[in-house]
């Protein structure tokens, strides 16, 4: 049997709660999430969470399983109806999957022949980071930049995030469900500016060590490997004196935790996450300025949770506000960053009931 860890978000549960009930998957490069969430009053509320290890997946259809039969069995739930976020493109009849950091793709006309879903979709992952913050509150989200005034609501809103991969998205009010409605986007895979010749020699050695011949995208410095990438190019330059970390971290087959974790002592790892930062502020400023998301910057993703500090460092607003023009709209975005790790999922829980309800269009 197929391990999992089993999380439990109520102490006590009663399905005559709720009027209904979805299944939510958060598929990742690193880890699926699948949820079980109870609608009560036009808002889903997640009941139970099951934890995979999505390289030890090969499809969706037995993790899926496991969780319809164990809820079943234990709870006493049955229903069919079920959204999926995913890192890759979707198809625009949101049936398949081309995953981009995982060997298998989406399809669901198989995962309706192997279980009992009869009414699922797919979303991308950043579009369930979208729906998804219209759940959060106040303890799920860290203010970085305050706005200077109370009208952000409804106004357009800009999602980025750095994990396995780069997502983006834009937030635009929908008056329908009273609520945002996410954009989705493959800008992390935009080609990345670089502004010096040490940046340029960076690209380079990137281009070289991946075997890349097209331009280098952002996604080759914002995300996990993207900090593996300039670390690599940093300790090629000779930045520091080779030291214990350096053995540590080339053993390590979770090279960008231990990255972070030495990004305050170790010389090499300090100065890649100042190159990281500054790129990181450069895309949230051309994407920014691109969307008009005058209703805040919202970061997700596991690097930006576990690395909250270098949001509030001058090496990130140096970049940000680094414009010839119209930086004075830089300078009054709000920014958050989302520390709620299930946010994802809400989002697709949420698209899920908005979808059976028939309140918005996917």
């Amino acid at each position: 049997m197929l391990d999992y860890r089993f999380s439990k978000f109520i102490d006590i549960f009663n399905k005559n709660n709720f009027s209904d009930f979805v299944l939510g998957v958060d598929l990742g490069g690193t880890s699926t999430k699948i949820c079980i969430a109870g609608i009560k009053n036009s808002k889903p509320y997640i009941l139970f969470i099951y934890h995979f290890e999505t390289k030890k997946l090969d499809s969706l259809n037995y993790a899926i399983n496991q969780v319809l039969n164990h809820a079943k069995e234990k709870f006493d739930l049955e229903f069919d109806n079920a959204c999926i976020g995913a890192a890759g493109v979707i198809l625009k009849e949101k049936n398949y999957a081309d995953l981009t950091n995982v060997s298998w793709n989406i399809d669901l006309r198989d995962i309706k022949k192997q279980t009992s879903l009869k009414s699922a979709f797919i979303i991308n992952d950043f579009e369930a980071v979208g729906y998804g913050i219209n759940l959060l509150n106040e303890n799920d989200i860290l203010n970085i930049r305050q706005a200077n005034k109370t009208d952000e609501f409804r106004l357009t809103k800009a999602v980025i995030g750095a994990g396995t991969g780069l997502g983006k998205c834009i937030l635009y009010f929908n008056e329908k469900i009273n609520g945002y409605v996410p954009l989705p986007s493959e800008g992390g895979h935009s080609d990345l500016p670089v502004y010096n010749s040490f940046e340029l020699k960076l690209i380079e050695f990137i281009k070289k060590s991946k075997g890349i011949t097209e331009p280098v995208c952002y996604e080759e410095v914002l995300s996990g490997r993207g900090l593996v990438n300039i670390y690599n190019f940093l300790k090629n330059q000779n930045i520091s004196e080779k030291n214990i970390v350096f053995d540590e971290i080339e053993k390590s087959i979770d090279k960008p935790a231990l990255i972070s974790k030495y990004r305050n002592i170790d010389e090499t790892c300090k100065k890649t996450f100042e190159l990281f930062t500054r790129f990181y502020g450069r895309c949230a400023k051309n994407f920014l300025l691109d969307s008009m998301a005058t209703g805040g910057l919202y970061i997700a993703g596991g690097i930006a949770i576990k690395n909250k500090e270098i949001f509030s460092s001058d090496y990130f607003f140096e970049e940000f506000i680094s414009t010839d023009n119209r930086n004075d709209i830089l300078k009054q975005v709000p920014i958050y960053i989302i520390t709620n790790p299930n946010v994802g999922l809400y989002g697709v829980c949420f698209a899920a009931m908005c979808k059976k309800q028939g309140s918005i269009l996917l």
